[in-house]
């Protein structure tokens, strides 16, 4: 099953970083950020789903330390760029929606292509933080890392001196990059929200709504699980807990955000459509 999801995530997510390259109309801020985030997806979970199905089907259950620890980098590197980069959608959708008369001024390259490299730098200062202070712990047993891939919470777990000092940086800097993130994201769809209730036909507030459902669905499914995960204490009882929660933004989140972006929306449909024609 894992194989199957894991073959139709790098399917859907290569497709929408084809039709996007391919096809000039899509050359859009929006569609800019929606091809990061299928890149991120795709190495989002190619980090911890390929050794996961190994362990599932062989005997061959090891990593080393070091491997471990470069497979802890890329997963948080990976994850808080995508939390930050769907921030950067928030106000993008914010912009088209708010001020869609200042859109092309605010959200020109040099904005489009700051937010997301601002993402991309963040999101990986944030990981070498905790990499490198969990390098500097020491590992003297027992080795067996109680997760299907390396996380910061179980491997503390096996650390042979105090923790608490990465526990707290743990919950105060991914907390702290989650909440602000999040909260932003909230205040881009507040006001979005309160713009969209002025339009006096109902048909044009739907149009409005609909233009920004897909996201939304996207942030509460990686926000509720990253929240989930993180901001709460280390027992053994948390960390069964956040192994179901990590199959679900690990494995299931990067395959719904192609469905979740393709099934409704028009422009896509016409790029499918126009690449169709030309094969023809």
């Amino acid at each position: 099953m894992f194989l199957i999801i894991y073959t139709l995530n790098l399917l859907g997510n290569s497709f929408i970083l084809v039709i996007v390259i391919l096809d000039y109309n899509l050359h859009t801020p929006m569609y800019f950020f929606l091809s990061n985030l299928s890149f991120l997806d795709i190495c989002f979970s190619s980090v911890t789903v390929p050794k996961m199905l190994q362990n599932l089907l062989t005997q061959q259950k090891g990593i080393s330390l070091k491997a471990c620890l470069v497979q802890m980098h890329f997963f948080h590197f990976l994850g808080s760029t995508e939390v930050l980069l769907l921030t950067a959608m928030s106000y993008d959708r914010y912009v088209a929606i708010c001020r869609p008369l200042h859109y092309s001024a605010i959200m020109n390259m040099t904005m489009y292509l700051s937010l997301a490299l601002s993402s991309w730098f963040t999101g990986f200062v944030h990981s070498l933080v905790h990499t490198l202070f969990t390098s500097q712990l020491p590992f003297c047993g027992p080795n067996r890392v109680n997760h299907f891939f390396c996380d910061i919470k179980p491997l503390l777990e096996l650390a042979c001196r105090d923790t608490t000092f990465n526990v707290s940086l743990l919950s105060v800097v991914t907390g702290s990059l989650v909440m602000i993130s999040f909260l932003l994201t909230l205040l881009s769809y507040a006001l979005i929200g309160l713009s969209l209730l002025q339009i006096h036909s109902a048909a044009g507030r739907m149009r409005g709504f609909s233009t920004c459902t897909a996201h939304l669905v996207v942030v509460l499914l990686l926000y509720g699980t990253a929240l989930f995960t993180y901001l709460r204490p280390v027992t053994k009882e948390s960390l069964q807990v956040d192994q179901i929660a990590a199959i679900s933004f690990t494995v299931f989140t990067p395959l719904l955000n192609p469905l979740i972006y393709t099934l409704r929306n028009k422009d896509i449909k016409k790029a499918i459509i126009w690449i169709f024609r030309l094969q023809g």
